[in-house]
Protein backbone atom coordinates (compact mmCIF):
# COMPACT_ATOMS: atom_id res chain seq x y z
CA UNK A 1 0.00 0.00 0.00
CA UNK A 2 1.44 3.63 -0.83
CA UNK A 3 0.89 4.44 2.70
CA UNK A 4 2.80 2.17 4.26
CA UNK A 5 5.63 2.74 1.68
CA UNK A 6 5.19 6.60 2.28
CA UNK A 7 4.91 5.80 6.32
CA UNK A 8 8.18 3.81 6.19
CA UNK A 9 9.96 6.59 3.68
CA UNK A 10 9.14 8.98 6.62
CA UNK A 11 10.83 7.05 9.46
CA UNK A 12 13.56 6.47 7.96
CA UNK A 13 14.17 9.73 6.77
CA UNK A 14 17.07 11.43 7.99
CA UNK A 15 15.55 15.42 7.90
CA UNK A 16 12.87 14.03 10.72
CA UNK A 17 14.80 14.51 14.49
CA UNK A 18 15.18 11.66 16.44
CA UNK A 19 12.21 12.52 18.84
CA UNK A 20 10.21 12.69 15.56
CA UNK A 21 10.96 9.15 14.15
CA UNK A 22 10.24 7.83 17.93
CA UNK A 23 6.67 9.07 17.67
CA UNK A 24 6.05 7.30 13.88
CA UNK A 25 7.97 4.53 14.92
CA UNK A 26 5.54 4.05 18.15
CA UNK A 27 2.28 4.04 15.74
CA UNK A 28 0.64 0.51 15.88
CA UNK A 29 -2.52 1.37 14.76
CA UNK A 30 -2.87 0.62 11.09
CA UNK A 31 -5.57 2.99 10.61
CA UNK A 32 -4.25 5.87 12.72
CA UNK A 33 -1.04 4.99 9.83
CA UNK A 34 -3.09 5.30 7.13
CA UNK A 35 -4.86 8.36 7.99
CA UNK A 36 -1.51 9.95 8.63
CA UNK A 37 -0.13 8.85 4.84
CA UNK A 38 -3.30 8.74 2.47
CA UNK A 39 -2.98 11.68 1.26
CA UNK A 40 -1.34 15.14 1.69
CA UNK A 41 -2.93 17.70 4.15
CA UNK A 42 -5.07 19.23 1.64
CA UNK A 43 -4.38 22.82 0.45
CA UNK A 44 -7.30 24.82 0.33
CA UNK A 45 -8.72 28.27 -0.71
CA UNK A 46 -8.34 28.81 3.12
CA UNK A 47 -4.81 27.38 2.97
CA UNK A 48 -4.14 24.04 5.61
CA UNK A 49 -5.78 23.18 8.71
CA UNK A 50 -5.58 19.56 10.28
CA UNK A 51 -4.50 17.85 13.66
CA UNK A 52 -0.36 18.35 14.60
CA UNK A 53 2.16 15.66 14.27
CA UNK A 54 4.02 13.85 11.95
CA UNK A 55 3.02 12.60 8.20
CA UNK A 56 1.83 14.06 5.28
CA UNK A 57 -1.92 14.44 6.24
CA UNK A 58 -0.79 16.32 9.50
CA UNK A 59 -0.24 19.78 10.49
CA UNK A 60 4.22 19.93 11.21
CA UNK A 61 7.30 21.83 9.94
CA UNK A 62 7.52 19.69 7.05
CA UNK A 63 4.54 20.56 5.24
CA UNK A 64 4.74 24.10 6.27
CA UNK A 65 8.12 24.21 4.31
CA UNK A 66 6.10 22.33 1.69
CA UNK A 67 3.20 24.96 1.62
CA UNK A 68 5.50 28.03 1.73
CA UNK A 69 7.65 27.08 -1.10
CA UNK A 70 5.41 26.82 -2.92
CA UNK A 71 3.73 30.04 -2.19
CA UNK A 72 6.71 31.40 -2.82
CA UNK A 73 6.88 30.88 -5.78
CA UNK A 74 3.52 31.75 -7.02
CA UNK A 75 4.66 34.84 -5.19
CA UNK A 76 7.74 35.39 -7.77
CA UNK A 77 5.43 34.15 -10.58
CA UNK A 78 2.90 36.87 -10.23
CA UNK A 79 5.49 39.94 -9.96
CA UNK A 80 4.90 41.03 -6.69
CA UNK A 81 7.76 39.86 -4.43
CA UNK A 82 9.20 43.25 -3.51
CA UNK A 83 5.99 43.75 -2.29
CA UNK A 84 6.98 41.07 0.40
CA UNK A 85 4.51 39.47 2.99
CA UNK A 86 3.36 39.58 6.68
CA UNK A 87 3.29 36.89 8.91
CA UNK A 88 1.43 36.31 11.91
CA UNK A 89 0.31 33.84 14.45
CA UNK A 90 -1.64 32.82 17.16
CA UNK A 91 -1.13 31.23 20.74
CA UNK A 92 -0.97 28.01 19.52
CA UNK A 93 1.05 24.80 20.25
CA UNK A 94 3.17 25.25 17.76
CA UNK A 95 1.96 28.63 16.17
CA UNK A 96 4.89 30.58 16.28
CA UNK A 97 7.42 28.25 15.63
CA UNK A 98 5.53 27.55 12.18
CA UNK A 99 5.42 30.82 11.10
CA UNK A 100 9.15 31.50 12.31
CA UNK A 101 10.07 28.55 9.62
CA UNK A 102 7.03 30.26 6.58
CA UNK A 103 9.32 33.88 7.29
CA UNK A 104 12.71 31.53 6.57
CA UNK A 105 11.75 29.84 3.59
CA UNK A 106 10.12 33.26 1.98
CA UNK A 107 13.04 35.16 3.23
CA UNK A 108 15.38 32.46 1.19
CA UNK A 109 13.75 32.45 -1.73
CA UNK A 110 14.43 36.52 -1.92
CA UNK A 111 10.81 37.67 -0.60
CA UNK A 112 10.88 39.98 2.22
CA UNK A 113 9.07 39.57 5.61
CA UNK A 114 6.97 41.22 7.83
CA UNK A 115 6.58 39.17 10.94
CA UNK A 116 4.44 39.98 14.16
CA UNK A 117 6.80 39.52 16.93
CA UNK A 118 4.09 38.16 19.07
CA UNK A 119 0.43 36.48 18.90
CA UNK A 120 -1.77 38.83 17.22
CA UNK A 121 -6.15 38.58 16.11
CA UNK A 122 -5.80 36.99 12.50
CA UNK A 123 -7.74 40.79 11.09
CA UNK A 124 -4.53 42.43 12.23
CA UNK A 125 -2.92 40.25 9.70
CA UNK A 126 -5.19 41.28 7.20
CA UNK A 127 -4.59 44.84 8.38
CA UNK A 128 -1.15 44.40 7.45
CA UNK A 129 -1.26 43.24 4.03
CA UNK A 130 -3.57 46.06 3.26
CA UNK A 131 -1.26 48.77 5.34
CA UNK A 132 1.75 47.66 3.73
CA UNK A 133 0.41 46.48 0.19
CA UNK A 134 1.85 43.72 0.99
CA UNK A 135 2.02 40.45 -1.86
CA UNK A 136 0.50 38.22 0.60
CA UNK A 137 -0.07 36.90 4.19
CA UNK A 138 0.30 34.03 6.20
CA UNK A 139 -1.61 33.57 9.66
CA UNK A 140 -0.87 30.25 11.43
CA UNK A 141 -4.25 29.62 13.03
CA UNK A 142 -6.65 26.86 13.50
CA UNK A 143 -9.25 29.43 14.20
CA UNK A 144 -11.97 27.90 16.58
CA UNK A 145 -10.80 24.50 16.26
CA UNK A 146 -9.59 21.83 19.19
CA UNK A 147 -6.29 22.60 20.81
CA UNK A 148 -4.88 19.85 18.50
CA UNK A 149 -5.23 21.42 15.56
CA UNK A 150 -3.43 24.30 13.99
CA UNK A 151 -3.58 25.85 10.41
CA UNK A 152 -1.99 28.05 7.69
CA UNK A 153 -4.26 30.72 6.24
CA UNK A 154 -3.66 32.65 3.31
CA UNK A 155 -4.20 35.72 1.44
CA UNK A 156 -3.54 37.90 -1.37
CA UNK A 157 -2.56 41.69 -2.05
CA UNK A 158 -5.62 43.93 -1.05
CA UNK A 159 -5.41 41.30 2.40
CA UNK A 160 -8.62 38.90 1.73
CA UNK A 161 -7.91 35.34 1.65
CA UNK A 162 -5.87 33.63 -1.37
CA UNK A 163 -8.53 33.52 -4.62
CA UNK A 164 -8.85 30.39 -6.02
CA UNK A 165 -6.66 30.56 -9.11
CA UNK A 166 -3.62 31.57 -6.74
CA UNK A 167 -4.50 28.86 -4.19
CA UNK A 168 -4.92 25.94 -7.11
CA UNK A 169 -1.27 27.07 -8.06
CA UNK A 170 -0.03 26.69 -4.80
CA UNK A 171 -1.66 22.73 -4.90
CA UNK A 172 -0.29 22.21 -7.75
CA UNK A 173 3.16 23.22 -7.17
CA UNK A 174 3.22 21.34 -3.81
CA UNK A 175 2.50 18.14 -5.79
CA UNK A 176 6.37 18.51 -7.14
CA UNK A 177 7.86 19.61 -3.49
CA UNK A 178 9.34 16.94 -1.62
CA UNK A 179 8.01 18.05 2.40
CA UNK A 180 11.34 15.69 3.51
CA UNK A 181 14.03 17.92 1.21
CA UNK A 182 16.58 19.29 3.59
CA UNK A 183 15.52 22.65 4.72
CA UNK A 184 15.64 25.67 2.66
CA UNK A 185 19.10 28.27 3.57
CA UNK A 186 20.51 31.18 2.40
CA UNK A 187 23.89 33.03 2.29
CA UNK A 188 21.67 36.84 1.58
CA UNK A 189 17.72 36.02 3.13
CA UNK A 190 15.86 38.89 1.80
CA UNK A 191 14.90 41.61 4.98
CA UNK A 192 12.87 40.75 7.84
CA UNK A 193 10.92 43.62 9.58
CA UNK A 194 9.66 42.55 12.89
CA UNK A 195 6.24 44.38 13.73
CA UNK A 196 6.12 44.89 17.47
CA UNK A 197 3.62 46.83 19.81
CA UNK A 198 3.70 50.18 18.15
CA UNK A 199 2.23 48.66 15.11
CA UNK A 200 -0.90 47.82 17.44
CA UNK A 201 -1.97 51.59 18.06
CA UNK A 202 -1.96 51.20 14.12
CA UNK A 203 -5.00 48.86 13.90
CA UNK A 204 -6.76 49.73 17.28
CA UNK A 205 -6.80 52.90 15.95
CA UNK A 206 -8.39 51.52 12.73
CA UNK A 207 -11.06 49.71 14.43
CA UNK A 208 -12.08 52.47 16.30
CA UNK A 209 -13.33 54.29 13.44
CA UNK A 210 -15.23 51.96 12.69
CA UNK A 211 -17.47 53.05 14.97
CA UNK A 212 -21.05 54.03 14.16
CA UNK A 213 -22.33 56.22 16.93
CA UNK A 214 -19.47 56.15 19.74
CA UNK A 215 -21.31 58.62 22.09
CA UNK A 216 -24.32 55.61 22.93
CA UNK A 217 -21.16 53.91 25.29
CA UNK A 218 -20.45 57.32 27.12
CA UNK A 219 -24.21 58.33 27.41
CA UNK A 220 -24.09 54.55 29.48
CA UNK A 221 -20.72 53.99 30.88
CA UNK A 222 -21.91 55.33 34.23
CA UNK A 223 -23.89 51.75 35.05
CA UNK A 224 -23.30 49.79 31.79
CA UNK A 225 -20.84 47.06 32.32
CA UNK A 226 -19.64 43.89 30.33
CA UNK A 227 -17.94 40.95 30.59
CA UNK A 228 -15.29 39.50 28.21
CA UNK A 229 -13.32 36.40 27.31
CA UNK A 230 -10.50 35.76 25.31
CA UNK A 231 -10.92 32.35 25.39
CA UNK A 232 -7.29 32.09 25.57
CA UNK A 233 -6.75 33.58 22.74
CA UNK A 234 -5.21 36.77 21.34
CA UNK A 235 -8.09 38.93 21.89
CA UNK A 236 -7.04 40.40 25.09
CA UNK A 237 -4.50 42.36 23.13
CA UNK A 238 -6.83 44.93 21.60
CA UNK A 239 -10.27 44.31 22.77
CA UNK A 240 -10.35 45.36 26.02
CA UNK A 241 -8.12 48.34 24.71
CA UNK A 242 -10.63 49.75 22.13
CA UNK A 243 -13.37 48.66 24.08
CA UNK A 244 -11.83 51.18 27.30
CA UNK A 245 -10.63 53.87 24.24
CA UNK A 246 -14.18 53.43 23.54
CA UNK A 247 -15.30 55.04 26.40
CA UNK A 248 -16.67 51.95 28.31
CA UNK A 249 -15.92 52.00 31.91
CA UNK A 250 -17.00 49.39 33.93
CA UNK A 251 -15.57 45.70 31.83
CA UNK A 252 -14.61 42.87 33.76
CA UNK A 253 -12.43 40.30 31.90
CA UNK A 254 -12.80 36.72 32.71
CA UNK A 255 -8.87 36.47 34.55
CA UNK A 256 -8.37 32.65 34.11
CA UNK A 257 -9.25 33.07 30.04
CA UNK A 258 -7.47 36.41 29.47
CA UNK A 259 -3.87 34.97 28.79
CA UNK A 260 -2.87 33.49 25.44
CA UNK A 261 -2.62 29.51 26.30
CA UNK A 262 -2.54 27.15 23.20
CA UNK A 263 -3.81 24.00 25.26
CA UNK A 264 -6.84 25.90 26.35
CA UNK A 265 -7.00 24.92 29.80
CA UNK A 266 -10.57 25.64 30.84
CA UNK A 267 -12.79 24.98 28.11
CA UNK A 268 -13.63 22.06 25.83
CA UNK A 269 -14.06 23.89 22.84
CA UNK A 270 -12.33 27.25 22.69
CA UNK A 271 -15.61 28.38 20.26
CA UNK A 272 -17.75 31.35 21.04
CA UNK A 273 -20.14 29.08 19.18
CA UNK A 274 -20.51 26.75 21.80
CA UNK A 275 -22.17 28.06 24.94
CA UNK A 276 -20.77 25.95 27.51
CA UNK A 277 -17.29 27.88 26.98
CA UNK A 278 -19.04 31.10 28.45
CA UNK A 279 -19.44 29.54 32.17
CA UNK A 280 -17.01 31.36 33.50
CA UNK A 281 -18.03 34.46 31.96
CA UNK A 282 -21.13 34.02 33.30
CA UNK A 283 -20.36 33.31 37.12
CA UNK A 284 -18.72 36.67 36.45
CA UNK A 285 -21.73 38.34 35.24
CA UNK A 286 -23.86 36.96 38.34
CA UNK A 287 -21.31 38.42 40.58
CA UNK A 288 -21.14 42.01 39.43
CA UNK A 289 -24.65 42.42 38.25
CA UNK A 290 -23.88 42.53 34.65
CA UNK A 291 -25.96 42.62 31.61
CA UNK A 292 -23.80 41.94 28.09
CA UNK A 293 -21.23 39.15 27.99
CA UNK A 294 -18.69 38.94 24.65
CA UNK A 295 -16.49 36.07 24.03
CA UNK A 296 -13.95 36.20 20.90
CA UNK A 297 -12.40 32.66 19.36
CA UNK A 298 -8.51 31.89 19.84
CA UNK A 299 -7.47 34.53 16.40
CA UNK A 300 -10.38 37.04 17.56
CA UNK A 301 -11.77 36.99 14.21
CA UNK A 302 -14.91 35.82 15.20
CA UNK A 303 -17.28 36.80 18.32
CA UNK A 304 -20.35 35.66 20.35
CA UNK A 305 -22.30 37.42 23.17
CA UNK A 306 -24.22 36.04 26.12
CA UNK A 307 -27.65 38.55 27.68
CA UNK A 308 -29.50 38.26 30.38
CA UNK A 309 -33.24 37.72 29.91
CA UNK A 310 -36.45 38.82 31.52
CA UNK A 311 -35.77 35.98 34.66
CA UNK A 312 -32.48 36.59 35.02
CA UNK A 313 -31.02 34.23 33.47
CA UNK A 314 -27.42 34.23 31.24
CA UNK A 315 -28.37 33.07 27.75
CA UNK A 316 -26.55 32.91 23.89
CA UNK A 317 -27.33 34.73 20.93
CA UNK A 318 -26.68 33.08 18.02
CA UNK A 319 -24.24 34.04 15.06
CA UNK A 320 -27.58 34.67 12.90
CA UNK A 321 -29.60 36.74 15.45
CA UNK A 322 -25.90 39.04 16.34
CA UNK A 323 -25.73 39.33 13.12
CA UNK A 324 -29.19 40.71 12.73
CA UNK A 325 -29.12 42.83 15.74
CA UNK A 326 -25.41 44.42 14.45
CA UNK A 327 -27.42 44.54 11.18
CA UNK A 328 -30.20 46.73 12.33
CA UNK A 329 -28.18 48.46 14.48
CA UNK A 330 -25.59 49.70 11.76
CA UNK A 331 -28.55 50.73 9.14
CA UNK A 332 -30.90 52.46 12.14
CA UNK A 333 -28.11 54.43 13.76
CA UNK A 334 -25.99 55.26 10.61
CA UNK A 335 -29.24 56.13 9.21
CA UNK A 336 -29.78 58.36 12.58
CA UNK A 337 -26.28 60.00 12.15
CA UNK A 338 -26.59 60.63 8.56
CA UNK A 339 -23.45 58.41 7.73
CA UNK A 340 -24.96 55.83 5.49
CA UNK A 341 -23.62 55.53 2.06
CA UNK A 342 -25.58 57.09 -0.78
CA UNK A 343 -26.39 53.22 -2.14
CA UNK A 344 -25.64 50.85 0.66
CA UNK A 345 -25.70 47.22 0.66
CA UNK A 346 -25.13 44.19 2.59
CA UNK A 347 -23.05 41.11 1.68
CA UNK A 348 -23.98 37.85 2.88
CA UNK A 349 -23.50 33.73 3.02
CA UNK A 350 -26.26 31.93 1.34
CA UNK A 351 -26.91 29.74 4.50
CA UNK A 352 -27.24 33.32 6.76
CA UNK A 353 -30.54 34.11 8.00
CA UNK A 354 -32.80 35.43 5.19
CA UNK A 355 -34.17 37.67 8.05
CA UNK A 356 -30.97 40.14 7.16
CA UNK A 357 -31.76 40.15 3.62
CA UNK A 358 -35.28 41.02 4.39
CA UNK A 359 -34.05 43.78 7.14
CA UNK A 360 -31.51 45.31 4.55
CA UNK A 361 -33.85 45.68 1.66
CA UNK A 362 -36.72 47.25 3.89
CA UNK A 363 -33.80 49.65 5.03
CA UNK A 364 -33.31 50.45 1.21
CA UNK A 365 -29.87 48.56 1.06
CA UNK A 366 -29.12 46.25 -1.58
CA UNK A 367 -28.08 41.99 -0.43
CA UNK A 368 -26.20 40.20 -2.21
CA UNK A 369 -25.27 36.27 -1.13
CA UNK A 370 -22.35 34.50 -1.50
CA UNK A 371 -20.44 30.96 -1.09
CA UNK A 372 -19.93 30.19 2.83
CA UNK A 373 -16.78 31.78 3.83
CA UNK A 374 -15.33 35.47 4.05
CA UNK A 375 -12.71 34.77 0.81
CA UNK A 376 -16.58 34.57 -1.37
CA UNK A 377 -17.70 37.83 0.25
CA UNK A 378 -14.37 39.79 -0.01
CA UNK A 379 -14.38 38.93 -4.05
CA UNK A 380 -17.76 40.38 -3.81
CA UNK A 381 -16.38 43.39 -2.15
CA UNK A 382 -14.16 43.67 -4.99
CA UNK A 383 -16.29 43.60 -7.79
CA UNK A 384 -18.58 46.30 -5.95
CA UNK A 385 -15.41 48.59 -5.42
CA UNK A 386 -14.66 47.99 -9.33
CA UNK A 387 -18.60 48.74 -10.16
CA UNK A 388 -18.41 51.90 -8.16
CA UNK A 389 -22.09 51.98 -7.02
CA UNK A 390 -23.28 49.72 -4.05
CA UNK A 391 -21.08 50.67 -0.52
CA UNK A 392 -21.06 47.64 1.82
CA UNK A 393 -21.94 48.96 4.90
CA UNK A 394 -21.78 45.10 6.50
CA UNK A 395 -20.87 41.34 5.43
CA UNK A 396 -21.63 38.24 8.08
CA UNK A 397 -21.96 34.54 7.99
CA UNK A 398 -24.31 32.58 10.75
CA UNK A 399 -20.81 31.35 12.41
CA UNK A 400 -20.27 34.50 14.41
CA UNK A 401 -18.31 36.23 11.75
CA UNK A 402 -18.71 40.14 11.22
CA UNK A 403 -16.82 42.60 8.98
CA UNK A 404 -17.09 46.50 9.16
CA UNK A 405 -14.76 48.57 8.23
CA UNK A 406 -12.38 49.23 4.99
CA UNK A 407 -9.06 48.66 7.19
CA UNK A 408 -8.87 44.83 6.98
CA UNK A 409 -10.70 41.84 4.22
CA UNK A 410 -11.64 39.59 6.72
CA UNK A 411 -14.07 39.19 9.71
CA UNK A 412 -12.95 40.90 12.58
CA UNK A 413 -14.11 39.98 16.28
CA UNK A 414 -11.89 43.33 17.54
CA UNK A 415 -14.39 45.01 15.46
CA UNK A 416 -17.54 43.26 16.56
CA UNK A 417 -16.98 43.46 19.67
CA UNK A 418 -16.69 47.30 19.57
CA UNK A 419 -19.99 47.03 17.73
CA UNK A 420 -22.05 45.28 19.38
CA UNK A 421 -21.06 46.98 22.76
CA UNK A 422 -21.99 50.02 21.27
CA UNK A 423 -25.38 47.90 20.01
CA UNK A 424 -26.03 46.90 23.77
CA UNK A 425 -25.51 50.84 24.62
CA UNK A 426 -27.83 51.82 22.08
CA UNK A 427 -30.73 50.29 23.54
CA UNK A 428 -30.01 50.53 27.05
CA UNK A 429 -29.98 54.51 26.31
CA UNK A 430 -33.64 53.87 24.51
CA UNK A 431 -34.82 51.32 27.56
CA UNK A 432 -34.53 48.27 26.30
CA UNK A 433 -32.12 45.62 26.35
CA UNK A 434 -30.83 43.54 23.54
CA UNK A 435 -33.14 40.84 24.27
CA UNK A 436 -36.27 43.42 23.35
CA UNK A 437 -34.15 44.72 20.45
CA UNK A 438 -34.52 41.38 19.12
CA UNK A 439 -38.44 41.52 19.83
CA UNK A 440 -38.52 44.44 18.13
CA UNK A 441 -37.23 43.37 15.09
CA UNK A 442 -39.20 39.97 14.84
CA UNK A 443 -42.19 42.29 15.38
CA UNK A 444 -41.31 43.87 12.31
CA UNK A 445 -39.94 42.03 10.32
CA UNK A 446 -41.52 38.36 11.03
CA UNK A 447 -39.68 35.49 13.25
CA UNK A 448 -36.94 33.37 11.82
CA UNK A 449 -35.35 30.32 13.65
CA UNK A 450 -32.07 28.44 12.41
CA UNK A 451 -30.34 25.58 13.29
CA UNK A 452 -26.94 23.79 12.11
CA UNK A 453 -26.15 20.20 12.49
CA UNK A 454 -22.99 18.63 11.92
CA UNK A 455 -22.31 15.40 11.18
CA UNK A 456 -18.53 14.28 12.20
CA UNK A 457 -17.12 11.79 8.79
CA UNK A 458 -13.09 12.05 10.36
CA UNK A 459 -10.51 10.14 8.58
CA UNK A 460 -10.38 8.49 4.79
CA UNK A 461 -13.63 6.70 5.30
CA UNK A 462 -15.52 9.80 5.95
CA UNK A 463 -13.77 11.39 3.38
CA UNK A 464 -15.07 8.83 0.52
CA UNK A 465 -18.48 9.14 2.82
CA UNK A 466 -19.02 12.54 2.67
CA UNK A 467 -18.15 11.94 -1.23
CA UNK A 468 -21.12 9.57 -1.41
CA UNK A 469 -23.41 11.09 0.34
CA UNK A 470 -23.38 14.15 -1.35
CA UNK A 471 -23.72 12.38 -4.95
CA UNK A 472 -26.50 10.45 -3.44
CA UNK A 473 -28.10 13.99 -2.87
CA UNK A 474 -27.55 14.71 -6.19
CA UNK A 475 -28.56 11.71 -7.76
CA UNK A 476 -31.59 11.06 -5.55
CA UNK A 477 -32.82 14.21 -4.36
CA UNK A 478 -35.01 14.32 -1.55
CA UNK A 479 -38.86 15.17 -2.22
CA UNK A 480 -39.71 16.25 1.07
CA UNK A 481 -37.65 16.73 4.38
CA UNK A 482 -39.07 16.00 7.54
CA UNK A 483 -42.72 16.04 5.77
CA UNK A 484 -42.54 19.43 4.28
CA UNK A 485 -42.61 19.28 0.15
CA UNK A 486 -39.45 20.55 -1.29
CA UNK A 487 -40.70 22.59 -4.22
CA UNK A 488 -36.96 23.12 -5.45
CA UNK A 489 -33.45 22.32 -5.22
CA UNK A 490 -30.31 24.01 -6.45
CA UNK A 491 -27.00 22.43 -6.98
CA UNK A 492 -24.28 24.53 -7.30
CA UNK A 493 -21.71 22.77 -7.72
CA UNK A 494 -22.54 22.92 -11.41
CA UNK A 495 -24.86 26.20 -11.01
CA UNK A 496 -28.44 24.76 -11.89
CA UNK A 497 -31.67 25.38 -10.03
CA UNK A 498 -34.59 22.28 -10.83
CA UNK A 499 -38.65 22.77 -10.42
CA UNK A 500 -40.14 19.73 -11.69
CA UNK A 501 -39.09 19.67 -15.32
CA UNK A 502 -37.54 23.17 -15.33
CA UNK A 503 -33.87 23.79 -15.40
CA UNK A 504 -32.23 27.29 -15.21
CA UNK A 505 -29.34 28.79 -13.84
CA UNK A 506 -27.88 29.92 -10.15
CA UNK A 507 -27.16 33.20 -9.64
CA UNK A 508 -23.43 32.08 -8.61
CA UNK A 509 -22.17 28.45 -9.10
CA UNK A 510 -18.72 26.29 -7.87
CA UNK A 511 -19.20 24.84 -4.47
CA UNK A 512 -20.10 22.16 -3.48
CA UNK A 513 -23.57 22.97 -2.26
CA UNK A 514 -27.05 21.78 -2.36
CA UNK A 515 -29.86 23.66 -1.31
CA UNK A 516 -33.53 22.85 -1.32
CA UNK A 517 -36.43 25.33 -1.49
CA UNK A 518 -39.38 23.69 0.83
CA UNK A 519 -42.96 24.61 -0.42
CA UNK A 520 -43.11 26.40 2.92
CA UNK A 521 -41.37 28.87 1.70
CA UNK A 522 -38.25 27.81 4.05
CA UNK A 523 -35.02 26.44 3.17
CA UNK A 524 -32.22 23.65 4.08
CA UNK A 525 -28.50 23.62 2.84
CA UNK A 526 -26.38 20.93 3.49
CA UNK A 527 -22.54 21.22 2.13
CA UNK A 528 -19.61 19.59 3.45
CA UNK A 529 -17.32 21.77 5.68
CA UNK A 530 -13.97 23.23 4.45
CA UNK A 531 -12.10 22.85 7.41
CA UNK A 532 -12.87 20.09 9.24
CA UNK A 533 -14.45 16.27 8.42
CA UNK A 534 -17.72 16.88 8.58
CA UNK A 535 -21.44 17.26 6.57
CA UNK A 536 -22.83 20.74 8.08
CA UNK A 537 -26.71 20.72 7.71
CA UNK A 538 -28.37 24.25 7.81
CA UNK A 539 -32.39 24.83 8.33
CA UNK A 540 -33.51 28.34 8.08
CA UNK A 541 -37.28 28.27 9.04
CA UNK A 542 -39.95 30.37 10.26
CA UNK A 543 -42.72 30.77 12.39
CA UNK A 544 -45.28 32.90 14.61
CA UNK A 545 -42.84 32.78 17.57
CA UNK A 546 -39.27 31.99 18.44
CA UNK A 547 -39.63 28.86 20.23
CA UNK A 548 -41.80 27.30 16.96
CA UNK A 549 -39.18 28.81 14.76
CA UNK A 550 -36.76 27.46 16.61
CA UNK A 551 -38.30 23.86 16.80
CA UNK A 552 -39.07 23.85 13.10
CA UNK A 553 -35.42 24.43 12.40
CA UNK A 554 -34.62 22.23 14.43
CA UNK A 555 -36.83 19.16 13.68
CA UNK A 556 -35.86 19.91 9.81
CA UNK A 557 -32.13 19.29 10.14
CA UNK A 558 -32.33 16.49 12.26
CA UNK A 559 -34.71 15.04 9.68
CA UNK A 560 -31.96 16.07 7.04
CA UNK A 561 -29.24 13.96 9.49
CA UNK A 562 -31.08 10.92 9.55
CA UNK A 563 -31.60 11.10 5.77
CA UNK A 564 -28.09 11.67 5.17
CA UNK A 565 -27.06 8.46 7.97
CA UNK A 566 -29.22 6.14 6.17
CA UNK A 567 -27.28 7.21 2.81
Amino acid sequence: MQEQKEYLRWCASPVLSQEQRDELTALTDEAEINDRFYRTLEFGTAGLRGVMGMGLNRMNEYIIRQATDAFAQVILESGMAEKGICICYDCRINSQFFAQEAAHVMRCRGIPVWLFAGCRPTPQLSFAVRHFDAAAGINVTASHNPKAYNGYKVYWNGGAQLPPEQAALVAEKMEHIDPLSPRIESDTPAPLTMLDESFDELYIDAVLKCAIQPENIAAVADDFKVVYTAFHGVGGFAVPEVLRRAGLKHLLCVPEQLKPDGTFPTVVSPNPEEPAGFAMSVELAKQHDVDFLVGTDPDSDRVGIFVRDKNGEYVPVSGNRTGVLLLHYILTAGKEKGILPAHPCLIKTIVTTPLAQKIAEKNGAKCFNTFTGFKYMAEKLAELEQDNFYRYVMAYEESYGYMVGDHARDKDGVVGSLLLVEMAAWYRRRGMTVLDGLEEIWKEYGVYGEVTRNVMLPGQDGMIRMAHIMAALRENPPKDIGGIPVGAWRDYACGQRYEGDKTEPTEISGSNVVYYELATGETLVIRPSGTEPKIKIYALMQADSAPEADARAAAAAKAAEDRILAL
